[in-house]
């Protein structure tokens, strides 16, 4: 009977690895983060919103995909990657964007379900967030049209329709974004 050895990383050796940004890390294990153009797109339309939210970092900072978050106390080595999230102003030293990850809890992080995504495991993934501090999740369900708002506290979360405006609430003064303006429009035209 032979083992395989299973080999384990740090959140260092992703920072460094030349296709990185392509992976979380959970348990030590690389994750592939597998993303739709549908869901893309959607994740983009939400980060450039936060972008423009920022004002240039005054209010704050928007971040895409790409970026890193490792603030999570329950496992200090785990690197997830919402597909946009956004750190208010006076959060970071010296207010500089930091090198590498993001080591402390976003006000606000927002997931995009594709394809390949499981319910449970985008769940445990916004309870992981809520657990490490981040005050706003939004869930955006390229099918259904539909936001789910979940907020720290224990509150039920709540589901807006396209219709609807996702709105930054106490945690982003003054955001406000039609749901409808995330999604492609279903006629061709946006």
């Amino acid at each position: 009977m032979s083992t395989a050895e299973v080999t384990t990383y740090t959140a260092d050796d992703l920072l460094h690895m030349p296709d990185g940004d392509r992976f979380e890390l959970v348990d030590g294990q690389l994750l592939e983060v597998e993303v739709g153009a549908r869901s893309g797109w959607i994740g983009g339309q939400i980060y450039a919103a936060l972008n423009i939210y920022s004002d240039k970092g005054k209010r704050g900072w928007a971040f895409p995909a790409e970026v890193g978050i490792q603030c999570f106390p329950d496992d200090p080595q785990k690197v997830r990657r919402p597909d946009a999230f956004f750190v208010r102003a006076g959060q970071f030293e010296n207010e500089e964007v930091p090198d590498g990850f993001i080591r402390l809890a976003p006000d606000v992080a927002a997931e995009v379900i594709s394809p390949h995504d499981l319910y449970y495991a985008v769940d445990a993934k916004v309870q992981e967030y809520l657990d490490a501090g981040i005050r706003l999740v939004w869930v955006i369900n390229p099918s259904s049209r539909t936001v789910s708002v979940y907020r720290s506290g224990g509150e039920a979360p709540s589901r807006l329709g396209e219709r609807a405006e996702l709105d930054g609430e106490d945690v982003l003064p003054g955001f406000r974004c039609p749901i409808a303006e995330l999604f492609p429009s279903t006629s061709g035209k946006n």
